[in-house]
């Protein structure tokens, strides 16, 4: 199956700028009506805003939606969801609710203040990999353990659990569009020492960041 990247889950942040609040917040959402109901849910909360600007980008049917809000056109909507599609992220909702201060930013220091809103939002909330893991059970000899932590790193293996018994016992799931580049790396650096026992595979979401 595609892998692809969404939010690992709820961020929210928050800053002012020139006496305008700014508040940012992002949600996974697998569908348009999800996408719907959070925006309906931000504007009732903050019916009082100045505006409640918003993007969503959903992966099934290849929708994408966004709004100014009463904003300057390009000021606000496009600049928040930039955000998310240089990003490749997938299945988001992002709305950004401001209060107006008094000071006008001028176009560029809006959609600076979009952006910004609605980057840190999406840090907040950490981004996951949608892709087809494999579960495994790997033993690893003691001295070979911080290697194999290092090598894990590098083809983003997502360790469970590690039980340190005779040999540190990891379990793991592991992309399966990786699975043979990273077998092979491990089994040369350790001359074959470290055994893998699948025992499950799934299509799941993993956090990376």
């Amino acid at each position: 199956m595609t892998t692809y990247l969404v939010p690992a889950g709820f961020g929210e942040a928050e800053f002012t700028e020139k006496h305008s609040r700014f508040i940012g917040r992002v949600w996974r959402t697998d569908t348009e009506e999800e996408a719907l109901d959070r925006l309906r849910e931000t504007r009732e909360k903050h019916r009082d805003a100045t505006h409640n600007v918003y993007a969503y980008i959903i992966r099934d049917n290849n929708i994408t939606r966004y709004s100014d809000d009463g904003e300057p056109s390009g000021t606000s909507g496009m600049p928040t969801l930039n955000v998310f599609a240089s990003e490749e992220i997938k299945n988001v909702c992002c709305v950004v609710t401001r209060y107006f201060g008094g000071t006008l930013l001028g176009t560029g220091g809006l959609a600076r203040a979009y952006s910004r809103a609605a980057k840190m939002a999406l840090e907040a909330a950490g981004v996951s990999i949608m892709a087809q893991w494999s579960l495994y059970l790997i033993s690893v000899p003691y001295n070979f353990y911080e290697r194999s932590v290092r090598i894990f790193n590098d083809f983003e293996v997502s360790v469970q659990s590690a039980d340190f018994g005779i040999d540190v016992v990891i379990e793991a799931l592991v992309r399966q569009d990786r699975e043979e580049p990273l077998f092979e790396q491990i089994t040369d650096s350790s001359a074959g020492k470290v055994v893998f026992e699948k025992i499950g595979e799934q299509f799941r979401g993993v956090r990376i960041k």
